[in-house]
């Protein structure tokens, strides 16, 4: 529930630029994994988005990957590459 919180400021921020974002619950589970520690809880899973969703998006945006209009599919293959986000676009 906290990563959706999370997640949701950035979406705020892609809608601004007309991306959308659909990111899936195997990517969510995944998220909460790597962003949940025994001694400060949630806490880092801000730094866990950022560093695994936010910088890597940043810069396939960059590269012109998603233009506008368009909704950013973010999943991960828990068995085939855990903690191993991807990136999908489709035109809105």
């Amino acid at each position: 529930a906290i990563a959706k919180i999370q997640l949701k400021v950035l979406a705020e921020r892609l809608a601004r630029m007309e991306l959308t974002l659909d990111v899936s619950d195997q990517a969510l589970a995944e998220l909460a994994k790597v962003g949940f520690d025994p001694v400060f809880g949630a806490r880092p899973l801000k730094r866990a988005i950022q560093q695994r969703i936010e910088n890597p998006l940043s810069r396939l945006i960059l590269e012109g990957r998603f233009p506008p209009k368009t909704e950013i599919n973010v999943s991960v293959d828990p068995i085939k590459d855990p903690g191993v986000f991807t990136f999908s676009a489709h035109a809105g």
